[in-house]
């Protein structure tokens, strides 16, 4: 009978590691850590039409999103001649394929359209602006 309850309880468990785990498309790779602005565009037509980000100060590091795991969210953005570093601190909340950051009594909720390992790309929900950030 042991035999018999063991074999049953590996098929059943088999079949349902089998069956079609449908996430509706949701991405589950964390999204938490620190993503570097690389490129920003949109949709024309039918086409997503990008370009190196024009908010990267020339001579500069990379103006960047960290998000960490207490729900934070570090915008960083060096500017001018001495690429002083200037950090905004809000917060973002992930639902799904959405992804909302707050700062202040701003906010802006974008569909996450890519997130893996090396990127994370944004579609702005209000706007359409598309937003590349790669580690």
């Amino acid at each position: 009978k042991r035999i018999l309850f063991g074999l049953l309880l590996s098929i059943g468990l088999f079949a349902s590691s089998c069956s079609s785990d449908d996430n509706e498309g949701e991405t589950i790779i964390p999204i938490q850590g620190k993503y570097n602005l690389s490129q920003t565009g949109s949709i024309v037509g039918d086409k997503e039409v990008l370009f190196d980000a024009p908010q990267n100060a020339s001579g500069c590091s990379r103006d960047y999103l960290d998000l960490r795991l207490s729900n934070a969210a570090v915008i960083g953005d060096y500017n001018g001649s001495d690429c002083a570093l200037t950090e905004t601190t809000g917060t973002y909340a992930r639902s799904h394929n959405d992804l909302t950051i707050s700062v202040g009594n701003v906010s802006s909720t974008s569909d996450i359209m890519n997130l893996t390992n090396k990127e994370l790309k944004l579609k702005d929900k209000t706007t359409g602006i598309i937003t590349v950030y790669t580690r």
